[in-house]
């Protein structure tokens, strides 16, 4: 009698544990690829956020005065930032979840501290933010204050991420739009530029949402991948054909990307690494308002991780029935140095992706998918050009899937009952109501603890929830405080 011998391991299997997670080496790979894919609109879209704002001296970022920002560089420094952080998180942490500048929190760089002080002056506080929550990380307070949190409403906020990428990827691809104001409706968002859809690009997003369903619903490998190369090319010829440009110069143009080659390699230029001041804010616009605003970054930095990480993990299968990822402290400290290096990069703070969840549609479950990643992104640095000729159109259909496939979660809350029920549906509406990761699960919190107050309760609130629900006031008021303390 012969007995079998299970077939041997690889060390690459070993090491991210491919095998016990249900996945294949192909799997990791095609994984990785998706996730850059959607989210290779960084290294353009970053550039413009930041690039165009001048400092408090009238100097641009990587730039002088007078004659803008050095985009180039800005692009350079997002790619090799991102590129290294999702590796880390990839190799340290082994978990499918990749890293680029915060969307959100560069905006609120730029805008809200860039324009009081100097650009270098602006990272430093990000740096500073980021030791702040790396501290936490290592002390267990970060770590304490996710068990604090009821399971339910780890799952609200789940549903919630799932419904606030779903909405990002119609408003990227022009599916959705706002309203100006100046229209005097009270309808906040709108079908398509004025009530219906017009133009090429959102019929290649329509296109590429059509395909990307049936090849899933039929259980296609590499669907959400097929996907995207067939709209990107589509997208190609039509602007080939049609050169419609951006949609800031025609209104059926393309909306974050134009998708066409201006050449494939690019020499990188690093202008923005090292560009920060630790402690100048706090000579230039003063110490309360530089701790409020450190505060401010940290809070909306600290749960979006939180809620990014605890819908990747659910939604991989990886997730504990507590809703606990594997690794989890690991994961916080990179996600944490993250912040700290897109500081020392002059790229702002980079944090975890909710687009990652492209890649677990797609079949990743470890580290190895961030390595692809991480690798695409140092690349980019190269080959800009290529990145460029993405659509966003081409690329948000995969947001929509894994949008849906994260609502499924929501049968998970008991709806019967309305101390946990009100609290998740807070949480899963204000995410995409408000386009905040953050604000979404402050109000969820809040609700939480004020519930159980009003039903007399209090003692079966976690004594952190009272902490955290308390910083969340703060942020809701961070205005008013700011003006009443300076």
């Amino acid at each position: 009698m012969t007995t079998q011998t299970a077939p041997a391991r690889s060390g690459i299997d070993r090491y991210f544990q491919i095998t016990e997670r249900g996945s294949t080496v192909g799997r990791e790979v095609r994984g990785g690829l998706v996730t850059f894919l959607t989210m290779a609109y960084i290294v353009v879209l970053n550039p413009l956020i930041l690039g165009f704002v001048a400092d408090s001296e009238g100097n641009y970022l990587a730039g002088g005065p007078g004659d803008g920002s050095n985009l180039a560089a800005i692009a350079a420094g997002t790619a090799l930032v991102a590129g290294v952080l999702t590796i880390l998180m990839g190799a340290v942490a082994n978990f499918p979840l990749a890293l680029a500048t915060g969307l959100g929190l560069n905006a609120f760089v730029a805008v809200a501290i860039a324009t009081q002080s100097t650009w270098a002056d602006a990272m430093g506080l990000v740096v500073l933010e980021g030791i702040a929550i790396l501290v936490l990380v290592l002390t267990g307070f970060r770590t304490a204050v996710f068990h604090a949190v009821p399971t339910q409403l780890k799952v609200a906020i789940s549903v919630g991420i799932g419904l606030f990428i779903a909405l990002i990827g119609f408003v990227d691809a022009g599916f959705v739009s706002r309203i100006p104001d100046a229209y005097g409706t009270t309808v906040p968002v709108q079908l398509g530029a004025g009530g219906s859809l017009t133009g090429w690009p959102v019929l290649v997003f329509a296109g590429g949402l059509v395909l990307l369903i049936a090849l899933w619903v039929r259980g296609v490998r590499g669907a959400i991948l097929i996907a995207i190369v067939s709209a990107t090319v589509a997208a190609l010829v039509i602007e080939a054909v049609l050169e419609l440009g951006a949609a800031k110069d025609n209104p059926g143009g393309w909306s974050l990307t134009v998708p066409r080659f201006d050449g494939f390699v690019d020499m990188p230029d690093f202008g923005t690494l090292g560009q920060f001041s630790l402690f100048g804010a706090f000579t230039s616009i003063g110490v309360v308002a530089a701790l409020l605003l450190v505060f401010s970054l940290m809070l909306a930095d600290f749960f979006d991780t939180m809620g990014t990480m605890t819908a990747i993990g659910a939604e991989a299968g990886l997730n504990d029935a507590e809703g606990t990822p594997p690794n989890m402290q690991r994961i916080l400290v990179v996600d944490s140095v993250a912040a700290i290096a897109g500081g020392m990069g002059g790229v702002s703070s980079n944090t975890s992706y909710i687009e990652s969840a492209s890649g677990v549609g797609e079949g990743a479950r470890t580290g190895l998918a961030s390595l692809v990643t991480g690798s695409l992104f140092l690349l980019t640095m190269f080959f800009t050009p290529v990145v460029k000729a993405i659509p966003s159109e081409a690329a948000v259909p995969a947001l929509v899937l894994v949008g849906f496939l994260m609502m499924q979660q929501v049968t998970e809350i008991d709806w019967s009952d309305v101390e946990i029920a009100i609290p998740a549906f807070l949480t899963i509406v204000l995410m995409p109501f408000t386009y905040s990761i953050s604000v979404g699960i402050g109000a969820g919190f809040l609700a939480f603890v004020l519930i159980k107050l009003v039903l007399g309760k209090a003692r079966a609130v976690h004594p952190l929830l009272w902490v955290v629900s308390a910083l969340f006031v703060v942020y809701f008021a961070i205005d008013p405080i700011t003006d009443l303390l300076t």
